[in-house]
């Protein structure tokens, strides 16, 4: 008996259009132009994965479903990531930004380090976070340290607090790092309960004003991308609220902000732009406000 081809899926510029409008409407996520190749195959690879026929009948679904909605954003979000992906990044955490944050905290009682990684997806980059100041930060064990670690995806999210690597998307670290920080399992490696417990897992929308407190140091890497021009603006603003005087703004390399208002210091770090918020204290001056307050 010969199978019958299957129909493929119709899809319209105008339901794509309704469906981006929702997913925008829904999330702050928006599709814009240079996206547009991109969205409209992940949207026909989704019908077809998910047998709906046409665009309508999506946008009717993830209208009525929060489940059907939330499967498709997983879809739509790219999740491509790896342990210390852009090492640029990182040598300039290690060798520019943490010394910074020592020399203006060290007189500060509790001494707290505090960075953020909005849009953590699956969680290599928190845990590649976690190990750099494991190995940079002088007297670790002396510091209040927290690493808070956001995302949109439920999955994703479920996954990085696991912790569970495959070998494969270890096999760049060197084996001193993996021996110190992973624990090898049957199926690749896990990470170690010390690292784990560094980092703090939200699930955020970061076009939802969420009060977060200081933070020293922001890693938003390839995630403004998914939001309209005036949106970015909002997000950027609060990411200079939450940063600490002195506090350091990381991109993507892809990236820049040198047509944003918001009045960030550009540095260049070993080729690599990092962005800072001005009006850091002296550590002399901090070291004078300590001693002020030791005396009182």
């Amino acid at each position: 008996m010969k199978a019958h081809p299957v129909t493929p899926a119709k899809l319209s510029d105008s339901e794509l259009d309704e469906i981006r409008a929702l997913i925008e409407q829904r999330s702050a996520i928006f599709f814009d132009a240079s996206r547009e190749r991109f969205f409209s195959t992940r949207i026909r690879e989704y019908l077809e994965e998910q047998g709906i026929h046409t665009g309508g009948e999506l946008a009717r679904q993830i209208r009525g479903s929060s489940t059907e909605y939330e499967t498709l954003i997983e879809r739509l979000l790219t999740q491509e990531t790896s342990f210390f992906r852009y090492p640029e990044v990182f040598d300039a955490l290690e060798k520019k930004i943490l010394p910074e944050v020592q020399e203006r905290k060290f007189w500060d009682n509790p001494r707290t380090l505090r960075i953020w990684s909005a849009g953590c997806s699956t969680g290599e980059e928190p845990y590649s976070v976690a190990i750099t100041l494991c190995e940079a930060l002088k007297f670790a064990e002396a510091w209040d340290i927290e690493i808070l670690a956001t995302d949109i995806s439920r999955r994703a999210l479920r996954h990085a607090e696991r912790g569970a690597y495959s070998k494969r998307s270890l096999e760049n670290l060197p084996a001193a790092r993996l021996e110190t920080y992973f624990t090898a399992s049957k199926h690749g490696y896990q990470v170690k309960p010390r690292i784990r417990r560094m980092i703090s897992f939200v699930q955020m929308n970061l076009a939802e004003s969420v009060y977060v407190g200081k933070i020293d140091c922001i890693f938003c890497m390839n995630v403004l991308m998914y939001f309209s021009e005036q949106r970015r603006l909002s997000i950027l603003r609060r990411f200079y609220d939450a940063l600490e005087p002195g506090g350091y703004f990381l991109l993507g390399h892809s990236e820049t902000l040198s047509h944003s208002p918001v009045q960030f210091e550009p540095v260049v770090i070993g080729g690599y732009r990092v962005y800072r918020k001005p009006g850091a204290k002296p550590a002399e001056t901090r070291r004078a406000a300590a001693l002020a307050e030791g005396a009182q």
